[in-house]
């Protein structure tokens, strides 16, 4: 896909011209900075900490994880057209669809918050799938999940289980960046394409 085109508009199937693209074009500066987001995640001037196979098979994931099927696909194919990404493809999809739940889980400090703690399911890439993702991309994936599903529960051990799988720490904050972004460009999408539908 071109730089140029702007992303949450293809996403949302928003047409040029169109009431939503006015409402959009509102807001210049959002949606200029949105755009700079994913030019700056997925085509980024140096891709040494994070490779682009690597940012664009964690987003499929994602994508998956909140079971958003037309960004899913997109994700997947941009992820296909990297070469040596079209082999992760099936690994990538079968694992969103494996670690899809509800959420958020996790644990709160002592406190009035506790209250809201709710315990979930841990994620793990299953051992036939480990050796196609190696040892980062699934390390990242769990780092992903916990992000989704359990963002309570990332302390230093779940960092630390990055640098051991060979990420830098670098790396580790662009991963981060990541499924961030990815978690905004997935409500933005949503709530377009509610509107649209209205």
């Amino acid at each position: 896909m071109s730089a140029l085109i702007d992303v949450i508009d293809r996403l949302s199937g928003i047409e040029a011209g169109s009431a939503l693209a006015q409402l959009r074009l509102q807001r210049p500066d959002a949606r200029e900075n949105a755009q700079k987001s994913f030019v700056a995640l997925f085509w980024p001037a140096d891709s040494s900490d994070v490779s682009v196979v690597e940012r664009f098979a964690v987003a499929a994931f994602v994508a998956g994880l909140h079971r958003e099927a037309i960004v899913t696909d997109f994700y997947a194919t941009e992820l296909a057209g990297q070469g040596e990404g079209a082999v992760l493809v099936k690994a990538i999809t079968a694992e969103a669809q494996r670690g899809a739940t509800e959420g958020p889980y996790g644990q709160f400090p002592n406190g009035p918050l506790s209250r809201e703690d709710r315990q979930g399911p841990a994620y793990a890439v299953v051992d036939e799938v480990r050796p196609v993702l190696g040892s980062r991309l699934s390390a990242a994936l769990v780092h992903a999940h916990r992000l989704v599903f359990h963002p309570r529960d990332a302390g230093a051990g779940a960092l630390q289980a990055l640098l051991d799988a060979g990420w830098s720490a670098t790396g580790v904050v662009t991963l981060s960046q990541l499924v961030t972004f990815l978690t905004f460009q997935l409500r933005m999408v949503a709530g377009l394409r509610v509107l649209k539908a209205a």
